[in-house]
This record gives C-alpha cells, sequence and structure tokens, in this order.
C-alpha cells in the first residue's frame, strides 16, 4: 500500500466556534484508491476535504499535520482538481466554457491559447458532453446543471492532476444524473489511475464503487475500512445506523429507480 498523505491528530476549529469541525483525525490516503468520505451535514467532511485541498478559510485554528508522500503538499489546480457541490460557484458566468476549461491548461501545462482550446474540446469531449464544439462557445447559465457539473468536471481534470476531490458533486443534481456522474467519475479516475476522495450523506451511492469508506460524525471519524468489510460487519452504531437506511446496498437506490 502506497500512502499518499497520512492525516495525523488533525483538529480544525473555525473562528468564532468552540466545537472543532474537526476532531483529532487519524487517516490514511492511499495513491490510486477511491476514497468515499461519508457523513450528515455538518459531520466535518467538507472540511476534511478543503483542508487536503489547502483551502481552508484564514483565521481557523489548526493543529495536527498532514504528511504528504511527496514531502509538500499538492498545488490545487495542478496537482490537485477539486469539484464543487453547485457548479455555478466555481463557473465564471461572463466566460465561454472553452475559455474556462482552457485556463488550467494554459496555466499549468504551459500551453499555448490555440493548444489550451484543442486540449478543452478534447477533454469535454472525454466527459461526454454532446455537441462539444458548439458548448466551447457557450456560457454556463445555457447549460444544464448536468452538463454544468460535466464542464466543471473537466476543468478540474484540465491540468492532469493526480488527485480529484469530489464534494457533494452529486447532490444537487435529479437521481439520473446523479447516477450518470458517478459512473463518469468512476470511469475517468481509473482510466488516468488518478486518486479520488468523494465526499457524500449517502452510503447507498458510496459504495457502488468506492474501495474504502471513512465514516464521520460529530467532527470525528467513526469508522474506517475497505467498503465491502464495512457495509458487511460495520463495527459502530452509527455505521450500522446510516447502513440499515439503505435496504440494498449493492444497487445504490438512486441508480435502481433510475432504472439504469
Amino acid at each position: 500500500m502506497n500512502r499518499l498523505c497520512e492525516i495525523r491528530d488533525l483538529s480544525v476549529t473555525y473562528r468564532g466556534q468552540a466545537v472543532p469541525a474537526l476532531d483529532r483525525i487519524e487517516l490514511d490516503i492511499v495513491t490510486g484508491e477511491r476514497l468515499a468520505i461519508i457523513g450528515e451535514s455538518g459531520s466535518g467532511k467538507s472540511t476534511l476535504a478543503r483542508g487536503i485541498a489547502g483551502l481552508l478559510p484564514p483565521g481557523i485554528r489548526l493543529s495536527g499535520e498532514m504528511r504528504w508522500s511527496s514531502g509538500q503538499a499538492p498545488a490545487p489546480g495542478r496537482d490537485l482538481g477539486f469539484v464543487f457541490q453547485d457548479p455555478s460557484a466555481s463557473l465564471n458566468p461572463v466566460l465561454t466554457i472553452g475559455e474556462q476549461v482552457a485556463e488550467g491548461a494554459r496555466r499549468h501545462l504551459g500551453l499555448s491559447w490555440k493548444e489550451a482550446h484543442a486540449h478543452a474540446l478534447r477533454m469535454l469531449e472525454r466527459v461526454h458532453i454532446p455537441q462539444p464544439g458548439k458548448v466551447m462557445n457557450a456560457f454556463p447559465h445555457q447549460l444544464s446543471g448536468g452538463q454544468r457539473q460535466r464542464v466543471a468536471i473537466a476543468a478540474a481534470l484540465a491540468a492532469k492532476p493526480g488527485i480529484l476531490i469530489a464534494d457533494e458533486a452529486t447532490s444537487a443534481l435529479d437521481m439520473v444524473v446523479q447516477a450518470q456522474i458517478v459512473s463518469l467519475l468512476d470511469e475517468l479516475v481509473r482510466e488516468a489511475g488518478m486518486t479520488l476522495i468523494f465526499i457524500t450523506h449517502d452510503i447507498a451511492l458510496a459504495s457502488g464503487f468506492a474501495d474504502r469508506v471513512a465514516i464521520f460524525k460529530d467532527g470525528r471519524l467513526v469508522e474506517t475500512g475497505p467498503t465491502g468489510a464495512v457495509l458487511a460487519s460495520p463495527r459502530e452504531a452509527y455505521t450500522k445506523t446510516l447502513i440499515a437506511s439503505h435496504r440494498d446496498l449493492t444497487t445504490p437506490p438512486l441508480i435502481r429507480e433510475a432504472g439504469l
């Protein structure tokens, strides 16, 4: 097992808050794995994602450490791509889709604008955007929510990062589109050999593709292990409650109900 990052005794407290958002977290991230971080709203899972990405706001109290195998934290945009829950928050409404996807490739890969434009078109094709040539000249408001999320994924992957973090990247979408986006993420990280950190509140959704799960509650890591082992023999009461809420974890409800 090749550890990409070792998180040790990590605690994070936001300004003005007495209770830590993360409380003494111990977790390893393994190169090339698909890790699902699962928990309810307020469990600390998104704080951990932003901490890994170096996107925590100023003014926090932070203790513990993240030890990266490379000796330094990955650079967002270049080494690490981040897909947010709402693609509208990461897409600029006044720039075309082509400009936005090309920008990361131009900045981090040293491509000319012409080369970056061609690269952006290939990225849109890779995330299965219909009529990618037409979409290159479109603006975010002209696309559906699912298409905007595909564009956000293309932009996050434009610089060929080794790590992709998807923070509740499907929760704002309908069931059919959720299933499509999850399938797309799985396809892309497998092809590129990337490490995927998938943040979700839905253990059934994660069970369909994650190699390992980490269960969070109230800022603490409750349980972690290979997905199959945790689902078959959960140790903690909270994990058992999550699993019990989904009667058929072999086929996540959103995929089953969508008929995919």
